[in-house]
Parts: C-alpha cells; sequence; structure tokens
C-alpha cells in the first residue's frame, strides 16, 4: 500500500494531501476514489485511509484505521560523512534512510575531493531530501531523516556536543584489530539517546582529524577486519546497529 507523509492533519479524521504527492497519486498512481493509501503525520502517527475526494489542488483521504506499529530505531543515529565524490552521498542517504538512520550531517573534510558550492546548496539539499523522503516511503518509516546543511568539520564538532554518543570509523583502529569500542559503546545507549558517527571521505580521516575528535571526546572504532568504502561503512554500522537493538531484542 502507498505511502505518503502528509505535513498536517486536517483533523482525526481526514487528511489534506497537495503539491507533489497529489500528482503522484492522481498521475502516477492514477488513484481512484475508494483507493486506499497510508497517511503518516508530522508526529509519525500512521493511519490506513481511504480517497473521499480530488480536486484540482489536493486530494481528500478518509482515517479508516490507525496503525499502531513500530518501525523506528530505539535510538537516533546521525551519520556524519566527510563529502564524497559522485553520487555517493545520494546513495548513503538512500540506504541509510531505508536503515533507520534518523539524520545525515555532511561536513567538508581535509581529504574531500569535492568542494561545497553554496550557490548550488539549495538545490542539493533539497534533492537530498526528496530522496530521503522516498527511501522512507518505501522503507515504511514513521519519520523522513532530516538532511543537514554540509558544514565544516569544525562545525561539525561543535555540533557533536548535542549527542550523547559519538564514534568516529577510523580504518587504522580496524587494522589494528580494535573490536570492541563500536559494540561496548552499542552496550551502553538506552533507548531515546542519540549517537553521532563520523566516517571520512575516499581516503579516509587525516590525522589531525583524528586528533581532534579524540580531544572531542569520540570513541575511535574499527568496523570489522576489513577496510571498508566510504559508502559502505555507514551502512554497515546502521545495520549492525539493527541487528543489536531490534533483532538480538
Amino acid at each position: 500500500m502507498q505511502r505518503y507523509f502528509v505535513k498536517q492533519r486536517a483533523n482525526e479524521n481526514h487528511f489534506f494531501i497537495n503539491d507533489e504527492d497529489r500528482h503522484h497519486i492522481v498521475k502516477v498512481m492514477r488513484m481512484q476514489i475508494g483507493d486506499q493509501i497510508i497517511c503518516v503525520d508530522p508526529e509519525g502517527n500512521q493511519a490506513v485511509c481511504r480517497l473521499a475526494e480530488i480536486t484540482d489542488s489536493s486530494v481528500v483521504a478518509d482515517v479508516v484505521q490507525w496503525k499502531d506499529e513500530v518501525s523506528e530505531l530505539p535510538i537516533s543515529i546521525t551519520i556524519a560523512s566527510g563529502l564524497p565524490k559522485g553520487d555517493k552521498l545520494e546513495w548513503i542517504i538512500q540506504k541509510g534512510t531505508e536503515l533507520g538512520a534518523h539524520q545525515f550531517l555532511p561536513f567538508s573534510a581535509a581529504r574531500s575531493v569535492v568542494k561545497w558550492d553554496e550557490k548550488k546548496a539549495a538545490k542539493k539539499i533539497e534533492r537530498w531530501q526528496k530522496i530521503a523522503k522516498e527511501a522512507a516511503e518505501q522503507s515504511h518509516r514513521a519519520f523522513v531523516p532530516q538532511i543537514v546543511s554540509p558544514m565544516s568539520f569544525k562545525a561539525m564538532l561543535a555540533k557533536s556536543k548535542d549527542f550523547h554518543y559519538k564514534l568516529a570509523a577510523y580504518e587504522e583502529e580496524s587494522r589494528d584489530g580494535e573490536t570492541s569500542v563500536f559494540s561496548a559503546t552499542l552496550k551502553k545507549i538506552k533507548k531515546g539517546e542519540s549517537l553521532l558517527v563520523v566516517f571520512g571521505p575516499e581516503g579516509g580521516l587525516a590525522d589531525e582529524e583524528v586528533q581532534l575528535l579524540k580531544d572531542h571526546g569520540f570513541g575511535l572504532c574499527g568496523l570489522g577486519p576489513r577496510i571498508l568504502r566510504t559508502e559502505t561503512a555507514p551502512l554497515y554500522s546502521l545495520a549492525a546497529i539493527s541487528y543489536h537493538f531490534e533483532l538480538l531484542r
């Protein structure tokens, strides 16, 4: 059943759907009065709805049944990625959303080949946010992850104080056989708490960045014995977090 994130709810019994989602319902899916969809409000409440009215500006959907199901991770995960080349960040956002990430925070790292262009910022972030929304709908999420505007490494360090726990994936730790920091941190985190995980771009984090991360209270962690690409490491971490908090329990 097709899922739509609705910005505001008319009342307990009706949703009004407009803009791109109205176009998708009418022009792409070619739905008719009586067809059913799932609507999700900004608080993450989900309901099976029946299309009651289709106008030139909106679609009215009547609530048939509220759904009581949990599809979100019990902890809030933010993925901080050093700006990678090409469309790798789009891949991280799409797949990371499917795996349960709460927020994505791109940053300019010392070894980032890509330089952030403020002139193109609005269009880039709009595209990334759309990718997250579509992935959240596909994977039956209750919330759409937020894409934070790319920032400097220094600004990312300052923002890190907002999180309960913070880790940085560092390939040298994997080479040295480190296996405990990541799993030990997951064992400490309680439901409702937040975790920031930092990943370097192609080429990894520079030595001076690693030292600054340590100075700001980050734990350096390996992700198994193999060295993962910048677009693979966040997905590995999210899968491991899901296994720890959802499948094991």
